[in-house]
């Protein structure tokens, strides 16, 4: 295959290159490429190898690091060796880009206690918040006001979820009751949803693709139990039983399994039609009343959480929060086409590739899972100096990051679990990230009061957004793209835009 017009290459000029995808497959045999050949000729040939007929953006890595430059001028600054085949990662790149939002273009009064929760809905359309006021409240994203507010929570709203197909909104408050609202009218739909005997910590549908219309979510709490409900019966139909502490974190992934992330030390999956549990996600220490005992056997490779897990999030996130919703605005006929064409979707983002999960956790460590594979973790991610407080998944399912109370975040290989960069600038806990639609950006909220979009490409700051008088509890950047959503202690929502 020609690589170059009809340069000749000989070994002079020319480094034995293997191109290689996110998992590691090689892509055909290894190659002398010309040093010359830069990011868009090696478009080109991933193109050809890969026989698409559209031509598809790609970006290349080398050890986890860009290239953006001719090979011969990366290899030369990076010092890396040419007498060993040199691999090269391509990256599928989207092919829309986000504009990166540089300021506020609405302050929104309307809470009378702090912002605890925001989120876009699946079209990025709409956009609601839960409070310590009690309320939810709807906002019409075109005029930037509020559409309804939803009363009826007896305590603290402390988490809220859109169903994928955009019909639904449930909210979950300290009282350890859920509520399903209808986003069209901002009335109850259904009477309120008991069972839970202490506070709600995280509420998560069942994917579109597996059940359309939207009717099942699980619901997370303190009491140690997870629950999931029927929103069109109007009750609980599964109680998943087996935690010995506090569920902090549940995620309802796209192969149908729950996953639930415990005060216990432990994350375990459960099948969904009756509720049983299947798998322990196997960790090396025992955690008792916070006290961390270590087996001395499994002492050397240290597989497991010694603290509390905070947070879940899975590599297929994006899509699964998304549905059959993309950025182009087309919208389905039928809730069978909705899920027609979310499991096109979600089959084109997991790929050949088991689904990831990534649990974050108290111990200050993090790991990287493929439970539909092992029970044992893929990867440990080690770094922060305190408490991890949030993970999150990319959309296209390449990068994790984590927010910490350490004032960082972290960018980690999201198919290796390798460390690649920190993103250093708040100055005070970071409470939540999200991601830009396209993969590109990311956004942190801290307690500094700030938020601050973080370039993945060049690794750096990319925009300051100060403007919160108080700490910023929740972000969100809309699944579109185009604006992004903050609320914290100030009781203000406010919105950015590029």
């Amino acid at each position: 295959m020609e690589v170059e017009g009809d340069k000749e290459m000989d070994n002079g000029n020319s480094v034995m290159c293997q191109l290689a995808d996110p998992e590691g497959n090689p892509l055909g045999t290894a190659m002398y490429l010309p040093q010359n050949a830069g990011p868009k000729e090696l478009q080109q040939i991933v193109n050809t190898l890969l026989n698409n007929e559209d031509k598809l953006p790609y970006a290349f890595y080398i050890s986890d690091h860009e290239l953006l430059v001719e090979l011969g001028n990366y290899l030369q600054k990076n010092k890396v060796s040419v007498e060993k085949v040199v691999q090269i990662v391509y990256q599928p790149q989207a092919i829309f880009r986000i504009r990166p939002v540089n300021r506020c273009s609405a302050t929104i009064a309307g809470h009378t206690e702090s912002v605890l929760s925001v989120a876009f809905s699946p079209d990025g359309q709409q956009l609601a918040s839960g409070s310590g006021d009690t309320t939810v409240r709807l906002w019409d994203i075109a005029t930037q006001t509020p559409m309804f507010t939803c009363t009826g929570h007896k305590n603290w709203v402390l988490c809220i979820a859109w169903s994928p197909d955009g019909k639904y909104l449930v909210s979950g408050s300290k009282a350890g009751e859920l509520q399903c609202w209808n986003p069209q009218t901002g009335k109850p739909s259904g009477s309120p949803l008991t069972g839970h005997k202490k506070w709600i910590t995280g509420i998560s549908w069942e994917p579109v693709h597996l059940q359309s219309p939207c009717r099942r979510f699980v619901s997370s709490s303190k009491d140690g139990d997870a629950r999931v409900w029927d929103v069109t019966l109007s009750k609980i139909v599964l109680c998943l039983s087996g935690h010995t502490l506090a569920v902090t974190c549940v995620k309802w992934g796209g192969d149908g399994f729950i996953y639930t992330g415990s005060q216990d030390c432990t994350i375990k999956v459960w099948e969904t039609k009756q509720g049983k549990l299947i798998r322990e996600l196997k960790l090396a220490t025992n955690c008792i009343s916070g006290v961390v005992v270590v087996r001395l056997s499994l002492v050397l490779n240290l597989q497991g959480h010694g603290h509390w897990v905070n947070s879940l999030a899975l590599s297929t996130e994006y899509v699964l929060r998304t549905g059959a919703f993309d950025h182009t605005g087309k919208k389905c006929s039928s809730p069978e086409e909705m899920k027609e064409v979310a499991l096109a979707r979600y089959n084109k983002m997991r790929g050949d590739a088991p689904e990831r999960l990534v649990s974050g956790s108290d111990d200050f460590t993090m790991f990287l899972w493929e439970p539909s594979v092992s029970k044992h973790p893929k990867a440990r991610m080690t770094g922060h100096q305190q408490l991890v407080n949030h993970v999150y998944f990319s959309p296209d399912g390449q990068w994790v990051a984590s927010a910490s109370f350490d004032k960082s975040v972290k960018l980690w290989n999201g198919v290796t679990g390798k460390f690649v960069a920190v993103f250093r600038g708040h100055v005070g806990p970071v409470y939540q990230i999200s991601w830009s639609a396209d993969s590109r950006l990311l956004l942190s909220g801290s307690k500094d009061s700030t938020l601050k979009i973080w370039d993945i490409r060049t690794q750096k700051l990319k925009q300051d957004l100060p403007g919160h008088a108080d700490e910023v509890f929740a972000v969100d950047w809309s699944p579109d793209g185009e604006k992004v959503a903050s609320g914290g202690r100030d009781r203000v929502m406010k919105l950015w835009m590029g």
